[in-house]
């Protein structure tokens, strides 16, 4: 049987998703490691697992959807419940669904949507920070929005990815950007069919000089079309970015907060341990 399921987590304990083979990587220090542990303890045997989103070290994950084939005979609630309970406390499995075999969570994806958080305000913050980036500079959360949709569209992207990105090229469909104010807090969502290596950390760190003034607003039009990285601002911190989930197609029979056009889809809800002012 193949199973898809829902990954909720805290990444700031982690050094990202992926799997790592070096020396002195212990197997619970990534995402994957620590998830494919729990589910080779429930199966009684080894399992490997695809996802939708590789996060970075320190980046936090509402809803990433993996997926994994197991001969064992276990319910989802079994899954779901077992496994949880052999992860470590910033990580739980949210829900368990059997999926065709043909599903896959990466290339099955049609979108994937992210939110980064950045608390605007003079001294910084204490609750929550983990989920916060956070600068002193007043910000133009409305100036940022307007530069932002420069980005939307089919484009290349280069100016806005690491060099370290091994991606094979530099297009993507940035399908939205919104940047809105929240009490103290700016909030930037940002949905697409896939995103470069850093590259919604290096889109926010360029929105905020915009943002307190530094630059104008046709400045994010001028780097992108640059598709020069040296041309964009700094990426901003891992702690403020939460993967927010992929969007699959109504075919996939998965919950509402994953599958496209449904109600609740892509649901942006708070992920802070308190509501925003």
């Amino acid at each position: 049987m193949r199973y898809a399921l829902g990954i909720e987590y805290d990444g700031g304990g982690f050094l990202g998703w992926q799997r790592l083979t070096q020396p002195g990587v212990e197997s619970t220090q990534t995402l994957q490691a620590a998830l494919e542990t729990a589910l080779s303890r429930v199966a009684d045997a080894p399992v490997a697992t695809t996802c939708a989103g590789r996060t970075d070290a320190g980046v936090h994950a509402r809803c990433n959807v993996v997926h994994f084939d197991s001969d064992a005979g276990r319910s989802p609630r079994n899954w779901m419940l077992g496994t949880t309970s052999l992860l470590p406390p910033s990580m739980s499995v949210r829900w368990c669904r059997e999926v065709a075999p043909d599903f896959n969570a990466r290339f099955s994806a049609r979108a994937r949507r992210y939110r980064y958080s950045i608390l605007n305000r003079p001294v910084r913050p204490a609750l929550g920070r983990q989920y916060l980036a956070w600068t002193r500079r007043p910000l133009d959360a409305g100036a940022m929005h307007r530069a932002a949709q420069a980005l939307v569209g089919e484009l290349d992207f280069s100016s806005f990815r690491t060099v370290h990105c091994q991606a094979p090229h530099a297009r993507r469909d940035l399908q939205e950007i919104s940047v809105r104010r929240e009490g103290d807090v700016v909030v930037v969502e940002v949905q697409a069919n896939a995103f470069l290596h850093h590259m919604v950390r290096n889109i926010v760190g360029s929105l905020l000089e915009v943002g307190d003034g530094s630059r104008p607003g046709h400045w994010i039009a001028d780097v992108l079309a640059a598709r020069d990285r040296r041309r964009a601002g700094p990426t901003a911190p891992a702690g403020g970015l939460v993967f927010l989930g992929p969007l699959y197609p109504a075919g996939c029979d998965l919950p509402a907060e994953v599958t496209l056009g449904a109600e609740g889809a892509g649901a942006s809800a708070a992920f802070l341990p308190f509501p925003t002012p």
